[in-house]
């Protein structure tokens, strides 16, 4: 197997694990707004939502690198 893929595996399910074991309801209170959830659900959205930023500056600054050096071969 390949070690990205069971180094990702691993991390997946220790993130499994610590989830599972946190499903207390806590209140999230941001500016604003107050809400009730689960930290289960709580500690999840946050995971996707790092993800999910972590993915499109990736991708950003990936173009962003392509771009300069095209544009530097004129």
């Amino acid at each position: 197997m390949n070690l990205k893929l069971i180094l990702v595996l691993v991390l997946v399910s220790l993130a499994a694990i610590f989830i599972i074991q946190n499903v207390t309801v806590v209140d999230v209170r941001f500016l604003f707004w107050n809400v009730s959830m689960s930290r289960a659900l709580l500690i999840f959205f946050l995971l996707i939502i790092g993800i999910a930023l972590g993915w499109v500056l990736h991708s950003y600054f990936s173009f962003r690198k392509s771009k300069d050096e095209s544009s530097g071969d004129v």
